[in-house]
C-alpha cells in the first residue's frame, strides 16, 4: 500500500509506506496473536472455535477497550502477507469454524492480498470483525473476499463517540457501512450451526448510557428489516484500560440497564443473541502475552 491512506472515516492521508497513520500502523502487516477462539457468538465460534487473527493498531481510540494492549499500546509483531495466508490455512487445518479477522480495517489491502494467495483452498467463512467505524467504499472493496461481517456498533450519540473513542461522525459512517455490508454479504445464512453469509451487528451496552443504546436500536430498526441482519447484545462491559478516568464508566453494567435495552431490541423482531451477565469477566479477554497456538 502506498499513497495517502483513506481506508477509514478519519481519512488521515498519511503515506503509511513512510510513517504511521492515525491507527498507529505503517503498511507493514502486524498481528498480536492468532488462535482458535471459543468466545465469539455460537454461530461464529461453533464447537471448535473461530480461527481468530488479532491485528495490531486500531482506527478507534476507545477508553474502555478490552484489547487495549494491541489497539493502543503497540503489542504485536510484523509478518508478511504470505505468512498471513499460511496462518489462514493453519487455522482451517486445526478445525476452525471460520477465519475471524479482528480489527482488520487498516490492513484491508494486505488481507485481500493474503486471501488472494489461498482463497481457492479456504473452505470456511471469512469474517470481518470490526469496531464499526468504516467507510462504505472500503466495505464495497471486500466483495468476493468477506462472507460475514461482524461490526460492533458502539454509539448513536456523536458526543459519546468523540468523548470515548475520538471518533467523530461515528454513527453516520457506521450505519452507511452496515448497509453496504448487507449488500456485499446478503441476508444471514446459517448452515450446520455456523453463519456462512450475512451481517451480525453487535452492541455493547455501557453503564449510564442505556438511553443511547435504546436510540441506537431504534435507528437500526428503522434502517433494516428483521431478516436483513442478526443482532448480538453484549453485557460484557468491564471498566478496563482508561475507563476509570470517566466516573460514569467506572462500574459494571446493572441488570436493569441491560434488561431495558434487551426489551427494546425485542420490539424489532431480530434473531440473534442475548449475552449472559456472567460474561462480564476478564476470563474472556485474550492473553496477548502468550505465544500463538
Amino acid at each position: 500500500m502506498s499513497g495517502k491512506c483513506r481506508l477509514c472515516p478519519r481519512k488521515c492521508g498519511v503515506d503509511r509506506s513512510i510513517t504511521k497513520g492515525y491507527c498507529g500502523e505503517t503498511d507493514k502487516l502486524r498481528i498480536a496473536n492468532y488462535q482458535l477462539h471459543q468466545w465469539e457468538e455460537p454461530v461464529i465460534s461453533g464447537s471448535s472455535g473461530a480461527g481468530t487473527v488479532f491485528f495490531s493498531g486500531c482506527v478507534m481510540k476507545c477508553v474502555f477497550c478490552q484489547n487495549y494492549q494491541i489497539s493502543s499500546l503497540g503489542t504485536g509483531y510484523e509478518i508478511t502477507e504470505q505468512r498471513l495466508a499460511e496462518i489462514f490455512l493453519e487455522l482451517q487445518s486445526k478445525g476452525a469454524s471460520c477465519i475471524d479477522l479482528v480489527n482488520p480495517t487498516h490492513f484491508v489491502p494486505q488481507i485481500k492480498s493474503a486471501l488472494d494467495k489461498v482463497k481457492s483452498s479456504l473452505h470456511i467463512p471469512i469474517v470481518y470483525n470490526s469496531g464499526g467505524y468504516e467507510l462504505p467504499e472500503t466495505i464495497d472493496s471486500l466483495a468476493g473476499y468477506i462472507d460475514v461481517f461482524l461490526p460492533d456498533l458502539k454509539y448513536f450519540s456523536d458526543d459519546l463517540a468523540k468523548k470515548y473513542s475520538l471518533a467523530g461522525g461515528y454513527f453516520s459512517n457506521a450505519i452507511a457501512s452496515i448497509r453496504e455490508m448487507v449488500s456485499v454479504a446478503g441476508k444471514p445464512v446459517i448452515c450446520g450451526g455456523i453463519l456462512v453469509h450475512g451481517v451480525m451487528v453487535r452492541h455493547l451496552v455501557l453503564p449510564n448510557h442505556r438511553q443511547d443504546s435504546i436510540e441506537l436500536l431504534r435507528r437500526l430498526g428503522g434502517s433494516f428489516a428483521p431478516d436483513e441482519i442478526l443482532i448480538s447484545l453484549m453485557s460484557q462491559y468491564l471498566p478496563v484500560y482508561r475507563a476509570s478516568e470517566f466516573p460514569e464508566l467506572s462500574r459494571r453494567l446493572s441488570t436493569f440497564e441491560y434488561d431495558s435495552v434487551v426489551k427494546e431490541a425485542r420490539k424489532f423482531g431480530w434473531d440473534g443473541f442475548i449475552q449472559e451477565r456472567s460474561s462480564a469477566s476478564d476470563y474472556y479477554i485474550p492473553d496477548f502475552s502468550s505465544e500463538p497456538l
